[in-house]
């Protein structure tokens, strides 16, 4: 059973940081790629930022680009994003995902997403 499980949001003032961690377990195919996801009330869910397994090759949505860091401890098969120079902008609920069939590529497209984490709340206050 695949499980996602996100933890360090929280609240943060404009200019700040945070760093969120996703917990992946039970993920059968030794290579895939794991990403963040966000969704703000009233708007769709978007792709933050992606990266493979084993990979150094993240791609990052064009609004955090230089300023949001994903990487990966394979070891411990634990996901992060650091997230600094935070804006107002950048409150959301932020969900880790996991697509199977990147064969190496990862991507931003939140339909091509297999699993799911439950979500940590990021608020940025100006």
């Amino acid at each position: 059973q695949v499980q996602l499980v996100e933890s360090g949001g929280g609240s943060a003032q404009a200019g700040g940081s945070l760093r969120l961690s996703c917990a992946v377990s039970g993920v059968t195919p030794w290579s895939y790629c794991m990403g963040w996801f966000r969704q703000a009330p009233g708007k769709e869910r978007e792709g933050v930022a992606s990266i493979a397994t084993g990979e150094n090759n993240p791609v990052y949505a064009h609004s955090v680009k230089g300023r949001f860091t994903i990487s990966q401890d394979n070891t411990k098969n634990t996901l992060y994003l650091q997230m600094d120079s935070l804006k107002p902008e950048d409150t959301a609920m932020y969900y880790c995902a996991i697509e199977l069939g990147c064969r190496g590529s990862p991507s931003l497209i939140r339909t091509m997403q297999n699993y799911w984490g439950q979500g940590t709340q990021v608020t940025v206050s100006s």
